[in-house]
């Protein structure tokens, strides 16, 4: 029989009160205090027997939970007695806290199962455990597999605490304040950060009971408690455990609540949920903010908790997690809530979870906390995806609405000026692609993009900072803003300038590319995207121009002021334009089409063999043999040397070639079976009214021959033809209604009266149907409204365009602005408008443009002037200042002659360079084919002499001095024995 008792055994005995005396040592129930102190200080100066400790207590508790399961009071208070040496003993010995770690956890989790409902107990045992986790380096978790395993059972004891459901409402709020607490523990613990695989499974477990809490709470009073929590953390401690010393840090104590007073209520409790949520992200990385996500989406997927038709709570949610994530994450929300959108996008139909996701994202990009890294690119890619997706399993799905909302809600947030331009050049390509290609439900497609396109550039509008420019007037830029009549602008040429922006609106030459679907078969595209049209003439058009100047340098131009202050530019904008010229010459020709052509539509039935084609934009010379394809869409690659093979054409070459024949077919006369209702007239004068409106130079110049022709057109018809007569009053009243309010804008008394008369003898029930507010988002497709099919109306007279020119050119405003006479005006006018001219018109490079990109093949960009750059810069110099510059292509035919001569095999087929050819954006079109230039034509150098010919003209090779000055001049410095020469 041993009758020796360890020396650490004798102390940890004498802290316990007499056996007789447990009952009484209530209601703290503590060890006696002096035996504690020589305990801890034992433990404390004898790190050595923190374990031995550990392991005795680790028993003790095991043998007293299982007794004070059986009712026994006595093994009750001893069992809250070794809780608290337990405390005592982390706390105190908090250096070596890693020794007594694997007992204290196990003793944790025994407690916690063996009397779950002991609130008292509870709290003791929650006291130990966030002790521990205060003090703890983490280390252990992960590295010993038994203590990990104790104290993820302990966490998920605490957060079943957290969300306990009891009956008796003072209780439950009770428990799930102490679960609460230990879990606020657990979050400020360097056990949660150390390992992150153990963060993925701790965070798992921790989530489900502060949503669970949150989803229980109202909204408003959510919204309160979320503004406090932020303005008071829950403690300096916890805010900064991970800086702090271990030495200097301190554990909560939790106490049960006191009988006798007013227990704890529900917002208490969500406060204390939220306080968790708050300490949680604002530790949290990038890496471990996207398990929080995947955490927090797996609890709202249980199907007990029906949380995804808590759309309201859902939005909250992910807003208040991307504002309190650290700055720099914040992007993670967003990316894991459309990544997880994207998921099982082939289900038939729209589920709750895929409504509720797309109303989190809309919600989050809808709100002011900057999102920055944010690749909207990305998140925009798949939202067009997914919706296109969706389109293709039904037309009329319920998710369409949310993906439209989530597409325009990214304009809300802009961080780089062209990120609107990207965004809305991305939607454009997918629309050509539909447009050209086609799928199941094209219509619904297209018009679902055009109401992203279009929400997108209505958000971003909105979003806009308040910033106006100090001169005065201040003129801010609105949804229904107009230019300043012309006679203003002359008088006062700083009207025209708008409210100063951060980002670059969306140019002309990539919103032409969507002009075709003004001429679509499906009338419910053609309205849709005529509302669209006149929300990007009246708002989105640049007021400013970025890159007129043919030197390459950005200067700000006004697109709306004409060039006509210069006369020496009236010539140039006549004959060719620029971007916001070329976009009006579009417009017309293809308004001119759809008021008369009998055919309409691009669809998938276009050819694919090599077309001739318009291509939107300017182009450089590209070699004959090898057809120009769209950047964006695949190629098909022949065998030899990666050249592209002729069969592959892209969409935009394919919608090229089926628009230039439709405005071919354009006829010079109305015919009563052409395809436009009575509808679209009335959307083609909403558009051509804006066009005037906006840009009265411009629409000048390029509408009223539209006009001519097709005032023309309906006096050529033949009126005998069935329905004939009724087509010809519409377009006559569109020209009635256009050359008033041309009138009105120039303030030319004359043409006003003329139209105001004429307009008055309209026959009844001749007037073209009113057009509908433009809606944002999704909507209904809108029907037309047909021509009446009762007999035939009396043929009016309408305006005489003779009577209405001859005013307009007679017009002293004109003539101030243009700086041309009346005959001069009317000569220009007299010439022949077809919209197949129109077009090519507004796709053809500008003369400003043609002798630099064909005359040197120097990429705008690089003929800088030599005026604007006080600074020697050869390397630049050296490709501007020949008739023909030395670039990559030089040295890649100097490096490809010279392997022939060694190995045949190692010679490249002919290639295009990217620095002697600007980009292309489209094939060559027959109207307007440059001269090419093949590589056929150039003889590459064969010899090493050449190549180092090359290479000294590109300043690569050995020179005799340096070729770069500094920005100052060196101090001179004289050499001893010789006389320095002038530089």
């Amino acid at each position: 029989m041993n009758f020796f008792t360890p020396n650490h055994v004798q102390l940890l005995n004498a802290c316990y009160p007499p056996t007789s005396a447990l009952l009484t040592a209530g209601p703290d129930y503590s060890p006696n205090s002096q035996e504690l102190s020589r305990l801890t200080y034992y433990a404390s100066n004898h790190p050595s027997k923190l374990a031995k400790l550990g392991g005795e207590l680790e028993k003790r508790v095991k043998l007293e939970c299982r007794k004070a399961q059986s009712g026994n009071l006595r093994t009750r208070a001893s069992l809250l007695i070794t809780l608290a040496i337990f405390r005592a003993l982390a706390t105190e010995c908090r250096r070596d806290i890693g020794l007594i770690s694997p007992s204290l956890v196990a003793s944790v989790g025994t407690t916690m199962a063996a009397v779950p409902t002991d609130l008292e107990v509870v709290a003791r045992t929650a006291s130990v455990f966030t002790a521990w986790t205060t003090y703890t380096d983490g280390h252990l978790i992960g590295a010993d597999s038994v203590m990990t395993r104790d104290y993820v059972a302990a966490l998920k004891k605490f957060a079943s605490l957290s969300c306990s459901e009891a009956s008796d409402q003072e209780v439950r709020n009770r428990t799930r304040l102490i679960g609460f607490a230990a879990l606020t523990g657990a979050l400020n613990s360097e056990a949660l950060y150390n390992d992150s695989v153990q963060f993925r499974a701790q965070v798992s477990v921790m989530m489900r009971p502060i949503l669970v809490t949150v989803f229980q709470t109202a909204i408003p009073t959510l919204d309160h408690q979320a503004e406090a929590v932020k303005d008071a953390p829950i403690s300096p401690y916890l805010a900064e455990f991970r800086t702090r010393p271990v030495i200097e840090r301190r554990a909560a104590s939790i106490h049960v609540h006191v009988d006798g007073e007013a227990g704890p209520s529900m917002s208490e409790v969500s406060s204390a949920a939220l306080r968790a949520l708050f300490s949680l992200l604002e530790h949290a990385n990038g890496s471990q903010l996207g398990h929080i996500m995947r955490a927090s989406l797996d609890t709202l997927d249980s199907p007990q908790s029906k949380s995804w038709s808590r759309v309201e709570h859902c939005c909250w949610v992910a807003k208040r997690t991307a504002e309190w994530a650290q700055y720099q994450y914040r992007y993670a929300i967003p990316t894991w809530l459309v990544e997880r959108l994207v998921e099982n996008q082939d289900s038939t139909s729209a589920t709750e979870m895929h409504k509720t996701l797309a109303a989190m994202v809309t919600a989050v990009f809808n709100s002011s906390t900057p999102l920055v890294n944010l690749s909207t690119s990305d998140i925009v890619s798949n939202l067009i995806n997914l919706l296109l997706r969706r389109t293709s399993i039904r037309p009329d799905d319920d998710l369409l609405p949310d993906l439209v909302e989530c597409i325009a809600s990214l304009g809300r947030h802009v961080y780089y000026s062209d990120q609107i331009q990207d965004l809305a050049s991305e939607i454009i390509n997918r629309l050509v692609v539909v447009e050209v290609q086609g799928k199941q439900n094209r219509s619904q497609a297209i018009r679902s993009l055009l109401a992203g396109l279009v929400g997108l550039l209505h958000a971003a509008e909105e979003n806009e900072p308040t910033k106006e420019l100090d001169d005065p007037p201040k003129r801010r830029r609105s949804a229904s803003f107009k230019v300043s009549s012309p006679a203003e602008q002359i008088a006062n040429p700083e009207l025209v300038l708008h409210g100063a922006t951060r980002r670059t609106h969306v140019l002309p030459d990539i919103w032409q590319d969507t002009l075709s679907l003004l001429c679509d078969t499906d009338y419910a595209v053609r309205a849709d995207y005529a509302a669209g049209l006149v929300f990007y003439l009246e708002n989105e058009i640049p007021a400013l121009g970025d890159a007129e100047d043919i030197d390459g340098v950005k200067r700000l131009r006004l697109l709306v002021e004409p060039p006509f202050h210069h006369a020496t530019d009236v010539k140039m904008l006549l004959q060719s334009g620029d971007f916001g010229t070329k976009f009006l010459n579009a417009i017309h020709a293809y308004v001119y089409t759809l008021a008369t052509s009998s055919a309409l539509g691009v669809g998938s039935s276009a050819s694919t063999s090599p077309p001739d084609t318009i291509t939107h934009g300017p182009t450089t010379a590209e070699p004959e043999s090898v057809p120009t394809t769209e950047g964006s869409e695949g190629h098909a690659q022949s065998g030899g040397g990666g050249r592209r093979s002729v069969s592959s054409q892209a969409p935009r070459a394919r919608k090229a070639s089926v628009v230039q024949r439709l405005l071919e077919r354009a006829p010079s006369s109305v015919s009563g079976s052409a395809s436009a209702s009575l509808s679209d007239y009335a959307h083609i004068l909403a558009i051509l009214t804006t066009v005037q409106q906006q840009f009265p130079i411009r629409g000048l110049i390029t509408g009223i021959p539209m006009l001519l022709a097709l005032d023309k057109a309906a006096n050529s018809s033949d009126t005998t033809e069935s329905g004939a007569v009724s087509r010809i009053n519409a377009i006559k009243i569109v020209i009635a209604r256009v050359w008033l309010a041309v009138g009105k804008i120039w303030e030319c008394s004359d043409l006003v009266d003329m139209a105001s008369k004429a307009l008055a003898t309209i026959p009844s029930g001749g007037e073209l149907p009113s057009v509908s507010e433009l809606e944002f988002g999704m909507h209904p497709p809108q029907e037309p409204t047909l021509f009446a099919t009762e007999a035939e109306s009396k043929l009016w007279e309408g305006v005489s365009s003779e009577n209405a020119l001859f005013a307009i050119a007679s017009c002293s405003a004109v003539h101030a602005a243009t700086k041309l006479d009346t005959q001069t005006f009317l000569t220009r006018f007299s010439v022949i408008w077809t919209a197949e001219l129109a077009l090519k018109d507004s796709v053809e490079r500008s003369t400003t443009f043609e002798s630099t990109i064909r005359g040197d093949g120097i990429s705008p960009l690089l003929k800088i002037s030599p005026a604007l750059m006080h600074i020697e810069n050869i390397s630049l110099q050296s490709l501007a200042r020949s008739t023909r510059g030395i670039g990559v292509t030089d040295l890649r035919e100097a490096l490809e002659g010279r392997s022939s001569m060694s190995n045949p095999a190692l010679v490249k087929p002919p290639s295009l360079s990217t620095l002697d050819h600007a980009s292309s954006i489209g094939m060559e079109s027959r109207l307007n084919r440059p001269r090419s230039r093949t590589r056929s034509r150039r003889v590459p150098p064969s010899g090493p002499g050449e190549v180092r010919d090359v290479l000294n003209r590109l300043g690569i090779g050995k020179q005799t001095g340096s070729l770069l000055k500094s920005s100052f001049p060196p101090v001179p410095v004289p050499k001893v024995g010789a006389q320095r020469t002038a530089p």
